[in-house]
């Protein structure tokens, strides 16, 4: 089969490598699309390492339909659509024992601590595999991940009906929680980020969505006019790798400050960088922090809205590339981030 490896970092090559064969209580999957993550930016570049190990076949957003089904496996046929779920948990640490499997003390990923689904076939227990209705787009189907993350983080925050948000980043992360939050309230989202083009896309697709660029005016100032002084019920951090800027807070205090007494903010981002933060800021408000990092069966939860036409992922793709195309995908991203959220890469059609 083809598949897109990475045989050195920044550089991603279509090869033929050799077709999984469908083991023993193992379903065989024909994938159709495949998605690029921030984190396969930072793994194509080498940040992940030593996590992850070359050649790797990239890959943890994908969706396809079953090919064949291993022996010894039930309720699946040929022809099924499905999503795959990334996560590997141990089972046996604490957090597992207690059920929180997001945070698994040796968690890992396919496409990122073993080969992924960037190639033609994948072959996979069932334990790991969402069924999808057949009225979802296989594009959509690669999105179901990215879209439960949104979803756990909804969760996470316990978003409630009435409740007003704000979230800082509008890119693949942000908008997805502003996808997952829509499906709770009305009220006022506001969305925070550095970047015109980004912040155009929720103003597009939902009613009452306020961006706000952090480069141009200071966005607790503004939230706080919008909501008379008062501020949100919950703010949601999902930046990652800030960028600095004059006489602007980082954006978890800033979520902080947002915040009205007895609020909730939410973090996400996944920088590596430390982060200032006055606690007394938020005891004075007595407020919650969480946060949140992957999912935890919330693929049900994004398949479902996708079902009943509730979520919006034309809103996160860019553009579709072919599968031999993958190394161009990453060289857009980092090009042009201002154009390009979700790229999807096509593994069905041909060359």
């Amino acid at each position: 089969m083809k598949a897109a490896v990475l045989t050195k970092y920044n550089q991603v090559e279509w090869k033929e490598v050799e077709k999984p064969a469908c083991k023993p209580g193992e379903v065989l999957i024909k994938v159709n699309f495949g998605c690029i993550c921030g984190s396969d930016q930072h793994i194509h570049t080498g940040e992940f390492h030593p996590r992850t190990t070359l050649p790797l076949i990239m890959g943890h957003e994908f969706g396809g339909v079953v090919s064949e089904v291993g022996e010894g496996v039930s309720g699946w046929q040929v022809g099924d659509k499905v999503a795959p779920d990334p996560i590997i948990w141990c089972g046996k640490c604490p957090a597992c024992l207690k059920g929180h499997y997001p945070a698994c003390t040796s968690l890992k990923l396919i496409g990122i601590d073993m080969d992924g689904g960037f190639c033609e076939y994948v072959s996979l227990p069932p334990s790991m595999l969402y069924k999808v209705p057949a009225n979802i787009p296989d594009e959509h189907v690669a999105l179901v991940e990215v879209l439960s993350i949104g979803c756990h983080a909804k969760n996470r925050a316990n978003v409630q009906e009435n409740d007003s948000i704000v979230i800082w980043g509008s890119g693949k992360i942000g908008l997805c929680i502003l996808q997952a939050v829509r499906t709770v309230t009305d009220n006022t989202v506001f969305m925070v980020d550095i970047i015109d083009e980004r912040l155009a896309i929720g103003p597009k697709y939902y009613e009452n969505v306020v961006p706000i660029n952090a480069k141009n005016e200071d966005p607790v100032e503004r939230i706080k006019q919008e909501t008379d002084g008062k501020g949100v019920d919950i703010a949601f951090e999902a930046v990652g790798h800030p960028e600095a800027i004059a006489n602007s807070v980082n954006p978890v205090t800033g979520c902080i400050r947002s915040i009205v007494g007895g609020g909730k903010v939410c973090v996400l981002g996944l920088a590596a960088e430390p982060t200032d933060v006055v606690f007394r800021e938020l005891i004075w408000k007595e407020g919650t922090i969480v946060t949140s990092r992957v999912s935890h069966g919330e693929f049900a939860e994004a398949i479902e809205h996708l079902k009943n036409n509730r979520l919006k992922p034309e809103a996160l793709i860019s553009q579709v590339l072919h599968g031999s195309e993958t190394q161009k995908g990453f060289e857009l991203l980092k090009e042009n981030p201002a154009e390009n959220i979700k790229i999807l890469l096509d593994f069905n059609a041909a060359e």
